[in-house]
């Protein structure tokens, strides 16, 4: 029936991924999210959505925020996620004619707090790279006697780990554009890359030369002893000749960062950290929106953040001024340092004139 909570998602979702060209992935969260609205109108005893008014959307985000007896409390980061979709929904519903208004507009998504990506430190990120290609971890003792000779199938391996996490940190690239890749997306003469990102939107990235060797290395040597029949145009593909999937591609930066000694590393934290360098060696945020493919500046914007709090940092621990109020010893007989000299001092606080 056209106007079900469940037939109206239908066509949106199909709205989704035909007329605005959303990415897969996003159409599978819209899809989970919505499935779990449905059973919620389901449970209502709501067999339409012009049977939904304000008040239902707004228990549905009260439901979503404490729980109920097969579902957890969700976050706000999260129920605003459903939020979202849900209005999306009844904009779609109202647009079409399956509803007279849009009775989700005055429902607003809570606040999420805004979190600061993480990111690696440029030694951690030199670490996972030099794992991937087999390097012993930090520390550790130089290997005694001869070294030991690599099987071909791990050579392979290393060269197809190295290249494929040099382009990710290399160039900011999501998981999913970087497996993405086929072999005519790159130009290693003119240093570029192109990456097919979400929406259908393309974007030309700059290749560094770290990338570029390592990405050369694996196209001459790695490459060619993975090629099956069904590879087709991958770049990256799997011990099988397959185009590597996401969880592969996972799993190859999960062992390096293993192998390094370092934690809490994944795709996404590589392209923060690609993002967060960049700024902090004085990038300017509307480019690094460019290489990172986000449609809106203010989605850039809060890697600004990260190196704001990385200068007070610096600034607190540097800056002659700023250490007495680093260690809360503003005021009289305060510890300061002297001017144009490197001892240091003690007496009142001296001030500005």
């Amino acid at each position: 029936m056209r106007g079900t909570p469940a037939g109206v998602i239908e066509r949106y979702l199909h709205h989704l991924e035909g007329e605005r060209g959303l990415a897969r992935n996003s159409v599978l969260a819209y899809r989970r999210d919505l499935r779990r609205y449905c059973d919620h109108l389901s449970a209502c005893g709501l067999p339409s959505l012009d049977a939904v008014g304000e008040a239902e959307v707004a228990g549905f985000a009260a439901v979503l925020r404490t729980g109920d007896d097969t579902h957890p409390p969700l976050a706000a980061a999260s129920v605003a996620r459903m939020l979202v979709a849900v209005r999306s929904l009844h904009r779609f519903a109202a647009d079409e004619g399956d509803v007279p208004e849009d009775v989700s507009r005055p429902v607003r998504p809570p606040t999420p707090p805004r979190r600061l990506p993480k990111a690696l430190s440029i030694d951690q990120v030199v670490a996972v790279l030099a794992a991937a290609a087999g390097a012993p971890p930090p520390g550790s003792p130089p290997p005694s006697g001869r070294p030991q000779p690599v099987e071909p199938a791990e050579a392979v391996r290393r060269l197809r780990a190295t290249a494929l996490l040099e382009l990710l940190y290399g160039t900011g690239a999501r998981i999913s554009e970087a497996v993405g890749l086929d072999v005519d997306d790159l130009d290693l003469e003119a240093a570029s890359v192109r990456l097919h990102g979400k929406g259908g939107r393309d974007r030309i990235v700059p290749l560094g030369r770290y990338a570029i060797a390592a990405v050369a290395d694996y196209l001459r040597v790695g490459r060619p002893t993975l090629v099956a029949p069904r590879s087709g145009p991958a770049v990256f593909l799997s011990r099988r000749g397959n185009r590597l999937s996401r969880q592969s591609a996972w799993s190859v930066l999960r062992t390096a960062a293993l192998a390094a000694g370092v934690e809490g590393v994944s795709p996404h934290v590589l392209r923060h950290s690609f993002a967060t360098h960049l700024l902090d060696g004085g990038a300017d945020v509307r480019v690094v929106q460019e290489l990172l493919g986000h449609a809106s500046v203010s989605t850039t914007q809060i890697y600004t953040l990260v190196t704001v709090d990385r200068l007070r940092e610096v600034y607190a621990a540097s800056h002659p001024r700023a250490l007495g109020a680093a260690l809360g010893s503003i005021g009289h007989h305060s510890r300061t340092w002297g001017p144009r000299t490197d001892r240091c001092v003690t007496g009142p606080c001296m001030t500005d004139p």
